[in-house]
Formats: structure tokens, C-alpha cells, sequence
């Protein structure tokens, strides 16, 4: 795995560290070092060497650091240019959280430094926004840009790329390590309560990856959209569920699932926790026991590089737990 420094003026990088572990979760071979203003070039120097030599690949090394020119990407320039491969480590300038979160994800399926730094450049661009609105400059739309926009109201039906519980819905593991996995068109929250609430939907919808688009759909609307083989030729959909029950109404009206990602069911009043990640109450075990006999798999995982667990084990640790309630 590609090892990531963090360099930054003051405590910057260890703020942004702590940012990107709180979305995208705990991360290995990444360090954050920092320049205090009591210090110099060496210290920030030595402290980049002790970071790389804690890493497990220290062949490919990228460094993340927060000003071109600066001295934390002086020194990081210093070390490359020690080095007789001069193409295994990258650097890039101006990090952000965007960047960040990409790069995390990007460690999943690249193997080298120059791969994840071309590729996460347009990502922290795109991640620079402004409201108002009419405060961005406006820039010519692509042409696979359109493309893919031409793709709307072509002839058949959905394909679902991804169908997931997740009481957290659209968040930083679903906006980068699944998109990614799974190159969806379309991420689609089905929800009637979610629908209710505008707030909540115009922040799903602005949490939306770039070039995908997202949307929040009531389980009626969801399943009509199903069964329309008319508009949606070519659209991937990823979907999103808050929880089971949701899930249930929605394949029993003719929503065509057969696995099901279940990645986090938030603990509340009444319920067991067999894991970190799922909770369940006895309507949530009845619930699973109902998908199940309709013939859905699941697929239990936070994140694509996780192993899966095996759902019937954790459902049966979850009823033992609640039969030893009073």
C-alpha cells in the first residue's frame, strides 16, 4: 500500500488527518508532520524520514503537503531528489479534505504514488466551491460531460450497481471508496422520511461525488422508477437505504435486488449491538429473516477492502442477546 505523508505549517496536517479518518475511518501508513514556528527545515526533515521509515512500503511514498514552495514541500523536494529512483515518490501541493478522502479511497485499487497524484488532482479542484452561486466561474461543459448527460431517456431500466443500509445514508465511505468500487450514474437515497425533510435532502445532494448525480425518492416513487424501462437506459444506481424495513417495502413493490451491502445500523433504546457497526431490535432480525426468504444476499462491509462478515452469525449473536433481556 502506498504510504501518505501529511506536511503542513503549524498543526494543519494533523487536523486534516484527524477529518479524513472521522469520513473515510482509521488509516495505516499515513503520518502527519508538522512545522512549529519554533523550528526549522531539518526538523521537519527528520520528522518526514521517521515517518517513511515506519511505513511498510517505503518504495512508494506520497506526499500530501499544504503550500507549493513552502518549506514542508522543500523538504519533502529534498528527500525525492536523495533518491536514485527519482519515479516511485510524488508530491502534491494544496492539500485539501477532498484531495484527502481520494487519495484514502485511491489506495484501494492503485499501487503507486504517481497513479493516486494524477488522480486526485481533479478531485481537489473540484472540491472548491462557492455559494452564492453565481459566484463560480462558469466554465464550458465537456464533451464527456455531455455524453454521459445523453445517456438520460435512453430506452430500459436501471442497472443497480450497489444497494446498501447505511443509517448514515450518503457520508465519506459511500461518496468515494463505493462510488469508486462501483461507478455508479446515479446514487439514489429511497427513503419517506428522508424525502420529507428538505434540509436533509439538498445536503445529500450536495454530498454527491463529482459526476454523479444524487437523489432522494419516497419507496413508491423508487419502485414506479423500477419498473420504467423507458428513461434509464445506461444509468447506474446506487442505492441507499436508512434501514431494513425500507429495504423490505421496497423489493416486496418490484424493486430487482439480490444482494444487499449492509454497512452500519446506528444503536438506539431497545436494541443489541453485536458488532461495531449493526444494531438490531427484534423488527430488524425479523426484518432480515423476511429478505432472506425472499432470496436476498448480503454482503456485510464498511468498505470494499474490508473482509465480509457472515450475516447469519451476527443475526444469531443479535437474537441470543435480546432472549437474555428480561
Amino acid at each position: 500500500m502506498v504510504g501518505i505523508i501529511l506536511a503542513s505549517h503549524g498543526d494543519f496536517a494533523n487536523g486534516i488527518l484527524q477529518s479524513g479518518e472521522m469520513i473515510f475511518g482509521e488509516q495505516e501508513n499515513v503520518k502527519a508532520v508538522v512545522l512549529t514556528p519554533s523550528e526549522g527545515p531539518n526538523d521537519i526533515r527528520e520528522k518526514m524520514k521517521e515517518a517513511i521509515a515506519s511505513f511498510d512500503n517505503q518504495d512508494e511514498v506520497l506526499f500530501l503537503v499544504d503550500l507549493w514552495g513552502g518549506t514542508p514541500f522543500n523538504q519533502a523536494n529534498a528527500l525525492l531528489e536523495e533518491r536514485e529512483r527519482k519515479d516511485a515518490w510524488a508530491i502534491v501541493a494544496g492539500l485539501n479534505l477532498p484531495m484527502l478522502i481520494e487519495a484514502f479511497a485511491s489506495r484501494m485499487s492503485m499501487n503507486t504514488s504517481h497513479e493516486i497524484a494524477t488522480h486526485i488532482l481533479n478531485t481537489a479542484k473540484e472540491g472548491i466551491n462557492v455559494l452564492p452561486e453565481n459566484l463560480q466561474p462558469k466554465v464550458p461543459a465537456t464533451k464527456p460531460a455531455a455524453a454521459k448527460a445523453s445517456n438520460v431517456g435512453t430506452p430500459g431500466k436501471f442497472e443497480y450497481v450497489l444497494a446498501r443500509i447505511d443509517t448514515r445514508l450518503l457520508h465519506g465511505q459511500v461518496a468515494t471508496s463505493w462510488t469508486r468500487a462501483t461507478n455508479p450514474t446515479r446514487i439514489i437515497v429511497v427513503s419517506d422520511v428522508v424525502a420529507k425533510d428538505e434540509l436533509r435532502k439538498k445536503m445529500i445532494q450536495e454530498a454527491a461525488p463529482p459526476g454523479v448525480k444524487a437523489h432522494v425518492v419516497p419507496i413508491h416513487k423508487m419502485i414506479e422508477l423500477a419498473q420504467d424501462d423507458q428513461h434509464f437506459g445506461g444509468q447506474r444506481a446506487l442505492l441507499l437505504f436508512e434501514t431494513p424495513q425500507d429495504l423490505l417495502k421496497a423489493v416486496e413493490g418490484g424493486v430487482p435486488l439480490d444482494t444487499i451491502n449492509v454497512g452500519s445500523m446506528a444503536h438506539s433504546t431497545g436494541k443489541v449491538q453485536p458488532n461495531r457497526t449493526l444494531a438490531f431490535d427484534q423488527d430488524d432480525i425479523d426484518t432480515f429473516a423476511k429478505l432472506k426468504k425472499l432470496g436476498l444476499k448480503f454482503d456485510v462491509r464498511k468498505v470494499p477492502s474490508d473482509t465480509k462478515q457472515n450475516m447469519d452469525e451476527i443475526l444469531k449473536r443479535a437474537q441470543e442477546e435480546l432472549n437474555k433481556r428480561p
